[in-house]
């Protein structure tokens, strides 16, 4: 049997993404193939992180226990957990969830996104200042659809410039939502919102992590 390490099960509304401020029933699982330099959840990334194991039936049990229908996946990195394709499949089986996986962009989607009723992603792009970027998966690109986002987080203001160039590139906006975000306490979003003017750049849309303003940015379960 199948099971899952869930290092954080909880109901709250999502920081960010599309669905920024709907509530969200949140499965956090454990470990992660990149070590970003920013990462605000590295305690779930470790091998020996406490976990609960949980099959499937037990994870989907839970989130209809709380009454909440839109899902967010996330980690560390979910796509990299053993069998998740037939957590995905179950999850599809139950149309009346609506279920958003987080992942960091490194891991090929093309499988996951092939399923019926496949999720929605909220892919990452590691940018210079996560000492990630070359781990970067661009043929995910490919997979993209209207209810996709790829979300771009900035440790300086001059990584803007590299945002554009892969949003131009694989026109990213065409395809998904494109989202930009500061690494928190290291840009003024006033400068973001600067740089989007004197660029005119249409179709980019800034967003906060609504999470780190409502609660202590080092809270859990949030």
């Amino acid at each position: 049997m199948t099971v899952f390490n869930v290092v954080e099960k909880f109901v709250s509304i999502n920081g960010e993404g599309q669905h920024a401020g709907e509530l969200a029933v949140f499965i956090r699982l454990r470990g992660c193939n990149l070590n970003c330099s920013y990462c605000d959840t590295r305690w779930a990334c470790t091998t020996d992180a406490k976990a609960q194991e949980m099959t499937a039936d037990e994870i989907i049990d839970y989130i209809e226990s709380t009454g909440v229908n839109r899902v967010t996946l996330t980690g560390g990195e979910p796509l990299m957990a053993p069998n998740i394709i037939n957590l995905l499949k179950a999850f599809a089986s139950h149309k009346e969830l609506k279920i958003e996986i987080e992942t960091n962009g490194s891991i090929d989607i093309k499988e996951f996104a092939q399923i019926e009723n496949p999720p929605a992603f909220t892919l990452d792009y590691k940018l210079k200042g996560s000492k990630m970027e070359d781990k970067m998966l661009l043929s995910n690109f490919e997979y993209l659809s209207p209810k996709d986002t790829v979300k771009f987080v900035c440790s300086d203001i001059n990584e803007l410039d590299r945002v554009c160039e892969i949003v131009d590139k694989y026109r990213i906006c065409d395809k998904a939502t494109a989202l930009i975000s500061p690494v928190f306490g290291r840009i003024q979003p006033a400068d973001m919102v600067d740089y989007m003017i004197s660029h005119k750049r249409n179709g980019i849309r800034l967003q906060l992590q609504l999470h780190k303003f409502i609660w202590d940015p080092n809270k859990r379960g949030v």
